[in-house]
């Protein structure tokens, strides 16, 4: 891991913290609130990452004008290799009977993320499906769709600032996302 920590000003950022800061930073400028934050270090590796050493942070933010199923996740990690992160709209959906085929959901949800998501930055789309336990049937499974954008390595070279402008036009983002009605027909209704 590196030692010396960029401040984020026109320097590279080097360490966890000043990514954490600057990521929160550009997230809350949007209009997000924290709603959790966790960082873990790991020592012990064994395999093919014995010797190495990582420290990971996991941010979690809310707007209480949104329903509940609706989060922004950030996850970032340090590592020997350097920093890595992301930024991703979390949404709870309804149940697969109610969406139909899971590849024409797939296709939708692509199609709003290029035309709205930044240009220019990986952002890979994924859908969980979970079954409370071995005896409930397919149909009745949750989703859970997630589109992510990926903190590029040139604009953790850039600085604090770059990140924190990064984070606040990802959010922005993600709330036009929001608006599409490919994924506004995932949302819950909203109760008044």
């Amino acid at each position: 891991m590196a030692s010396r920590e960029g401040d984020g000003e026109g320097e590279g950022l080097l360490t966890l913290e000043p990514l954490l800061e600057a990521v929160q930073d550009g997230v809350e400028a949007a209009g997000w609130a924290l709603s959790g934050l966790q960082k873990t270090t790991s020592l012990e590796f064994e395999g093919k990452w014995a010797g190495e050493s990582t420290r990971s942070a996991y941010l979690f933010f809310h707007r209480p004008d949104l329903p509940e199923a609706v989060e922004v996740d950030v996850f970032l990690d340090e590592t020997s290799q350097g920093l890595r992160g992301n930024l991703a709209l979390v949404v709870d959906g309804p149940k697969l009977s109610e969406m139909g085929r899971v590849t024409s959901l797939l296709d939708r949800l692509a199609v709003a993320a290029r035309g709205t998501l930044p240009e220019g930055y990986r952002t890979p789309i994924s859908l969980r499906l979970s079954l409370p336990d071995s005896d409930a049937r397919g149909p009745s499974a949750a989703l859970q769709l997630r589109f992510k954008l990926q903190l590029p390595r040139s604009a953790v070279e850039a600085g604090g600032s770059a990140i924190s402008a990064l984070s606040t036009a990802a959010v922005a983002a993600f709330e036009r996302l929001l608006e599409r009605p490919e994924v506004a027909e995932l949302l819950p209704p909203v109760v008044e």
